[in-house]
């Protein structure tokens, strides 16, 4: 079975996803919406939005033949407390550097 933040990790590894999401960010959206500022068919973003719905970033409401994507951010939840568990690591790097850097100049 795969971790619920592999797939919320394989969805973000498209930069075409990623940036449905932004635009989700400011509410929510149709496919033809969504589609709009690239050069491919409503069946391939269809597709990409599939992705997301099934990492849990997004949910699709129908409403007659309309699909309304909105964007499910709690799902970023498990995404973001993982890369913060390094935040930790880079800033004993940060401090490490800065000492350093400061020593240099004395």
């Amino acid at each position: 079975m795969t971790h619920p933040l592999d797939k919320v990790y394989l969805a973000l590894s498209d930069e075409t996803r990623r940036n449905i999401l932004t635009q989700l960010c400011k509410g929510r959206s149709t496919i033809s919406a969504l589609a709009a500022p690239y050069n491919m068919s409503l069946a391939a973003v269809s597709k990409h939005v599939k992705k997301l719905e099934q990492a849990g970033l997004v949910y699709r409401q129908v409403e007659g033949r309309t699909h309304f994507i909105y964007l499910q951010a709690e799902a970023l939840a498990g995404a973001y407390d993982w890369v913060s568990a390094y935040q930790c690591f880079w800033q004993q790097r940060l401090d490490l550097l800065a000492s350093e850097l400061t020593q240099k100049e004395d």
